[in-house]
């Protein structure tokens, strides 16, 4: 289990004295974690959690101001969107769990790590959202109400039942999120289309332990960075996060693909040769990481 500290922002309508112990409590949220500081599941979490359902979007109020207005966390300031508009993005996503359990959310909301919700820094408070793990297809749907993660690439911060739900618990990875607006709610559409298909399991695991879902990709063709090929799933998806870290710009286009038994890592495709060699020189002198060139026709 990858343990995680999470700096919250729970000072909206308190007075200076709050709000300065406050930033004293985020300056130490950023430093170094204690034992003290470690987030994570309970002990005996409860059962069938992957049962519980996703939160069921409803028209409700935004209000101006309170958890919605400006406020500043670690030096940067941000502006929460405080009207009902159009939201996608992609990016890192962390979930926080024992340690904020049961208490005040920036929506003055209690904290449930077995909900379905999540944290957001700038999307309106409360608000609906579908987030989806690239790596096995597993959607969920969460409910806004808090504010968060305050790490750079982070975009959003999940509920443990959420993050289960999306079998995210092993740590940062990245996520696609959609705010579902007020007139997708009306209109009913903001429901997972039907006629998917469904995820494919891949036999990746020991005998005796859970299958695991990831969907199967088949790279096209053009100019590919392959970042390595691993017998295991999870050795694939911990250098994805290692690669989006170093270069978020190449999040979109990361994927691993099943290919003559291995999962490869592998980023595009590009436009041209050129461009492949400048994203893997990047890569090489601002992050480490190492890739090799692959044309698939």
């Amino acid at each position: 289990m990858a343990w995680h500290s999470r700096c919250k922002q729970t000072a909206q309508h308190t007075g200076l004295a709050l709000a300065l112990a406050l930033l004293a409590l985020l300056s130490g949220c950023a430093s170094s974690p204690t034992a003290s500081d470690r987030d994570g599941p309970e002990a005996n979490p409860p059962a069938n959690l992957t049962q519980v359902p996703d939160a069921v979007p409803r028209l409700e109020a935004i209000r101006i101001g309170g958890p919605n207005k400006p406020y500043v966390v670690l030096g940067e300031r941000y502006v929460p969107m405080a009207s009902d508009v159009a939201y996608a993005d992609r990016g890192l996503a962390s979930w926080y769990g024992r340690k904020f359990h049961g208490r005040q959310t920036a929506s003055g909301e209690i904290y449930n790590m077995y909900a379905m919700t999540a944290a957001h820094p700038t999307l309106p408070i409360p608000s609906y959202a579908r987030v989806r793990n690239p790596a096995n297809g597993r959607e969920i749907v969460v409910r806004v109400n808090d504010r968060g993660p305050f790490h750079k690439g982070r975009i959003i911060d999940l509920s443990y039942t959420a993050a289960l739900k999306l079998d995210l618990l092993r740590g940062v990875a990245p996520v696609e999120v959609r705010r579902i607006t007020y007139a997708e709610i009306r209109a009913g559409n903001w429901q997972k289309p039907t006629g998917e298909p469904p995820p494919v399991f891949v036999p990746d695991t020991p005998p005796g332990a859970p299958q695991r879902e990831t969907t199967a990709v088949i790279a096209g063709g053009g100019y590919w960075l392959q970042f390595g090929a691993f017998t295991k799933l999870d050795a694939a998806e911990s250098l994805r996060q290692r690669v989006a870290e170093a270069d978020l710009s190449l999040l979109p286009l990361l994927t691993v693909v099943r290919e003559a038994g291995l999962h490869r890592l592998r980023a595009g495709p590009f436009p041209n040769a050129d461009e492949a060699r400048a994203a893997a020189a990047r890569l090489r002198d601002e992050g480490g990481v190492e890739s090799t060139l692959v044309e698939k026709r």
